[in-house]
């Protein structure tokens, strides 16, 4: 069983995939294989390029396969954010063009748009989906709502829209190829960001990733990889309407050679948004937590056995007195944010679990508390933290 893998899973209760997974052994050994293998080679000759080369492809395809696109539309990143960023401000904005973003973004991506209106004068809305709180249960809805307001807030100049594939605070699925086809008809064709940093390895994503113009990703949440890579899959109309940001001998066609011709200096594909030298062996730990997790059964399966533990942990939660979730029905995927309205401050709750080696985290906005139930979680866990949950809510009840 992967838990069986994980270390870190030994010796606590842990509830936080969704801020970073634990590394199974065979991973770290990878990456400890690939560094070894680099040094035999020498870390700058002629012999350690093939296998750079070889290692570089072998994961961009994987990563492509993952996200149902050619592996030309995939450009390895560090985390979600660069991934988002980096073509985001290469796009083709006007001054007065509006960015139209989501009450539920991550703050990296919203303070990089933020800065990019101030640069390029434009402007923002709010596309409002945080009060949404369908389930799974109610899915068509929440759906339904999410394009009714998208009419509602798009405006003739709106040029971007920047949407969760999964939010990452209230655990909603957002219907994002919906979202796409809605935005093919808008006069000016708006670019869709999707930030995928809770979907990917947890919900299958080849729908959304073909759909979207930016859609990006890291390996080190539920994919169980090492922290530090990522990815971003990129639309043809990226690749050719969007110019590179930050720039590195990793963008360009020929290091050796520069040419005065912009449209002959940058790659064509999704590299021209890559940048400099990365850290390879993170490559083969990745690829290993990625086989891992499909030895444990296609990706329909495991959001199945995912569901199965999130509605389980929702439903006991709906049975504790002073407990609220934040979705009305069971979650769709494994984020399940909940309140204690009389009980301690959310980060109080955090560290006095903590303290008994169960571990969830606290949100910001909404206030709230949220666990992320994985394929390694086991019903013992929900118990556990269900338990003690139930006695910390008591303690901000009123004594007779």
């Amino acid at each position: 069983m992967l838990r069986d893998l994980c270390p870190a899973l030994a010796n606590k209760t842990y509830f936080n995939y969704g801020g970073q997974g634990p590394l199974p052994t065979p991973s770290l050994e990878a990456i400890t294989c690939s560094w070894k293998r680099i040094q035999e080679l020498g870390p700058f000759t002629n012999d350690v390029w093939p296998y750079v080369a070889k290692e570089i492809q072998a994961t961009r395809s994987q990563l492509a396969k993952l996200c149902g696109v050619t592996p030309h539309r995939i450009a390895l990143t560090e985390n979600v954010t660069t991934g988002c960023v980096l073509p985001l401000w290469g796009l083709p904005f006007s001054e007065g063009d509006r960015l139209l973003i989501s009450d539920c973004e991550h703050p990296g991506v919203v303070a990089a748009c933020i800065e990019l209106t101030r640069r390029q004068h434009l402007a923002i809305d709010t596309l409002p989906v945080k009060n949404l709180r369908h389930g799974a249960n109610d899915q068509a809805t929440s759906d339904s709502l999410v394009l009714e307001r998208l009419e509602q807030h798009l405006k003739p100049s709106t040029r971007l829209v920047v949407l969760s594939h999964l939010l990452w605070n209230t655990g909603q699925l957002m219907p994002i190829s919906a979202v796409a086809k809605a935005l093919s008809h808008h006069p000016q064709q708006p670019f869709l960001l999707v930030d995928a940093a809770q979907s990917f390895a947890q919900v299958p994503v080849q729908e959304a990733a073909v759909a979207s113009d930016i859609y990006a990703f890291t390996g080190h949440k539920w994919a169980c990889g090492p922290e530090g890579l990522g990815g971003v899959a990129l639309s043809e109309r990226v690749l050719v309407e969007a110019n590179p940001t930050l720039i590195g001998w990793r963008s360009l066609q020929n290091e050796g050679h520069l040419q005065n011709n912009q449209a002959e200096l940058f790659h064509h594909d999704s590299r021209r948004f890559e940048v400099a030298t990365s850290c390879v062996p993170l490559m083969a730990g990745l690829r290993c937590s990625l086989e891992l997790l499909e030895t444990a059964g296609s990706q329909q399966e495991r959001l199945s056995q995912i569901r199965q533990g999130s509605q389980k942990l929702w439903n006991q939660l709906q049975q504790l007195t002073g407990v609220e979730t934040l979705l009305n029905s069971a979650p769709a995927a494994g984020l399940v944010s909940f309140e204690l309205p009389q009980g301690p401050p959310a980060p109080d709750v955090v560290q006095q679990l903590g303290n008994d080696q169960l571990w969830i985290r606290h949100l910001e906005d909404p206030i709230c508390l949220r666990a992320c139930v994985h394929i390694t979680t086991e019903e013992q866990e929900l118990n556990t933290l269900t338990t003690a949950l139930k006695q910390l809510a008591c303690k901000g009840e009123p004594s007779n």
